[in-house]
């Protein structure tokens, strides 16, 4: 059994709040370096390129990415051979978020109650999700969630007659229905099967996916290229202007389901997609 003070999980969490929302990963520039060098519409080409001049400023000034900065999304896969001692795990994560925010200079945009919408200043608490797991360790992921992109997403419980067919159409429309509101490009995460939250949890779960890396699945892998060309096909284009690139990529992440139902989520990102890891 190892011993984890978790205080460490506070420091892994206050790093990645600043990290996560003034640094995007690689697999993300390349995307976007990638469609702006293939892009043929002026218009879009030159809204890219001045997506990739906002990154490299964000870099330099270690300034936001994005006016909003979030809400912190929290993913723990802690090891069964793992005591953590020190305090209470969510205190913990929830002081890491207070701390990477304020050290950061970053816009606390979550409020206490849905209704009554006074801010905590903040921007605790987090959403934390919790996982078991085999081993010693405790893996510690933070997503900062914009919500221009998050009140875009849908989720609906077809009936299984509405086969393979349905689940993509399903997809496309939510990316139409989205349309310029999310800061196209946008990246799409899909959950299917579970049940009604599996669902929702699991869509989430495919934005944190490298876009680098196919899904292991053949059948599934095939259906994310056959979504993205799609979705770049209805034409929104990045910021609404037009053009191909509408998405960067499309994940995918399936669960076991009952026999009356088909449950699919599409969690829509802007192309901020953010998330960062610590194995601790």
């Amino acid at each position: 059994m190892r011993t984890l003070d978790v205080k460490e999980i506070t420091s892994a969490v206050a790093e990645m709040a600043k990290e996560t929302n003034h640094f995007l990963s690689s697999d993300v520039k390349c995307a976007i370096s990638g469609r702006a060098k293939k892009e043929p519409w002026p218009v879009a080409k030159g809204v890219l390129e001045k997506i990739e001049e906002n990154i490299a400023i964000a870099e330099e000034g270690v300034l936001p990415l994005c006016q909003d900065t979030g809400m912190a999304c929290v993913f723990l896969e802690i090891g069964q051979d793992v005591h953590l001692v020190g305090g209470s795990v969510y205190d913990a994560v929830n002081e890491g978020v207070r701390r990477g925010y304020d050290e950061g200079y970053l816009r606390k945009s979550v409020v206490k109650d849905p209704l009554r919408r006074v801010n905590t200043k903040d921007n605790t608490p987090a959403h934390i999700h919790y996982e078991i797991v085999d081993g010693d360790q405790v893996k510690v992921i933070l997503a900062p969630k914009g919500f221009g992109s998050e009140n875009m997403s849908q989720i609906k419980m077809l009936p299984p007659s509405a086969g393979e067919k349905g689940v993509k159409d399903f997809v496309v429309k939510v990316c139409e229905d989205a349309g310029a509101n999310p800061c196209p490009p946008i990246v799409v995460g899909v959950g299917i099967g579970g049940t009604f939250d599996k669902a929702a949890l699991m869509a989430k779960e495919a934005l944190l996916y490298p876009f680098d890396e196919e899904n292991s699945d053949p059948y599934y892998a095939q259906m994310e290229a056959e979504l993205l060309a799609r979705i770049n096909a209805l034409g929104i284009g990045p910021q609404g202007f037009g053009g191909e690139t509408t998405a960067l990529a499309v994940k995918i992440k399936t669960a076991p389901t009952h026999i009356a139902g088909l449950p699919v989520a599409v969690n829509i990102n802007c192309h901020v997609s953010r998330h960062a890891q610590r194995i601790l």
